[in-house]
């Protein structure tokens, strides 16, 4: 019969062993006992499960966190990133690494690759290596001119992407949104950018992010839209996807807003043989959803608070 005594005593050398960690010598001196005491008091704390052992594998955990996001949004791998704190630059570089080693795995000789622009794709950018694929084009999903001096990171994205690929980029030399709709008809009927607009329509590979409706956003920042246009989107959308401002569902939610805006068609990424989803940062994780809700990826590289919120979200 297990006595009080017992309890007592073998919590207070678990304590010490466990908590303090003194060896069971130490402890034998602190509390005069022998040793082989110390040693059964150790032994009945685990018999008795007062003391419980768990050891927590956090590859295994990762491992198992993609695959669960495979299964529940119907994708081919999701990637998860593990910075090395909750700073938005660590969350970014580990993105960046990430899929920079992803990316080789997935293109093949002869593809069209679909890049956008912005911080997560220059940090992408910074971590590309040299590819051995061969006749690669890589063309942007949307307009690449700000209509400020804020930067959009093109000319980082693009040298990136054509020192790697051994390309030549080709750039829609476009605003992202046109004052109308009217404008951006007449412009796309230019045989040259006719060209690049076709070219992004057959992407093989597109690698993408998506952006928030916070005051900060980068859409915001670039002067494309008036105080009354913003206050409206963040009433109604999560965030954009490729410049598309969107909601829960992944549905556009400006229709008139989006015949102005120089993008490939959402459906488009749908259709692309590997689409690639790139973001990262607990504030995007509505307009990750939307995008993952809406189908418009098949590959996620997250971070691991966004992989478990999203595992989390509508259980």
């Amino acid at each position: 019969m297990v006595s009080q005594k017992q309890i007592r005593q073998a919590v207070e050398v678990s304590k010490l062993y466990y908590l303090k960690g003194m060896t069971q010598a130490e402890i034998a001196r602190e509390l005069k006992l022998s040793r082989p005491t110390v040693s059964r008091a150790i032994q009945f704390a685990r018999d008795q499960r007062i003391v419980q052992i768990k050891i927590d594998d956090p590859l295994h955990d990762v491992h198992s966190l993609g695959q669960q996001l495979k299964q529940k949004y119907h994708l081919s791998q999701a990637i998860i990133a593990e910075p090395i704190d909750d700073e938005p630059q660590s969350i970014l570089t580990a993105l960046g690494e990430a899929t920079a080693q992803l990316l080789p795995t997935l293109v093949q000789d002869n593809d069209i690759i679909g890049v956008s622009w912005g911080q997560t794709l220059n940090a992408v950018a910074k971590y590309l290596q040299p590819s051995d694929r061969k006749h690669i084009q890589v063309v942007y999903l949307k307009g690449t001119v700000a209509n400020s001096t804020h930067n959009n990171f093109v000319v980082n994205v693009t040298k990136a992407f054509n020192k790697n690929f051994h390309t030549q980029a080709q750039i829609l030399p476009l605003p992202v949104i046109f004052d109308n709709a009217k404008i951006k008809s007449m412009v796309v009927q230019d045989h040259f950018i006719d060209q690049i607009l076709t070219t992004a329509r057959h992407v093989n590979v597109a690698v993408f992010t998506v952006g928030t409706t916070e005051d900060n956003a980068t859409l915001f920042s670039l002067g494309y839209l008036n105080t009354s246009e913003i206050k409206k989107l963040q009433r109604t959308a999560v965030g954009d996807i490729v410049s598309q401002f969107v909601d829960e569902q992944g549905q556009i939610v400006d229709p008139e807003l989006a015949k102005r805006t120089m993008a490939i068609p959402l459906d488009v990424l749908k259709a692309t043989r590997q689409s690639i989803l790139v973001a990262g940062g607990m504030n995007k994780l509505p307009a990750i959803q939307a995008a993952l809700n809406g189908r418009y990826a098949n590959v996620l590289v997250t971070d691991l608070h966004n992989a478990q919120a999203l595992l989390d979200e509508n259980e």
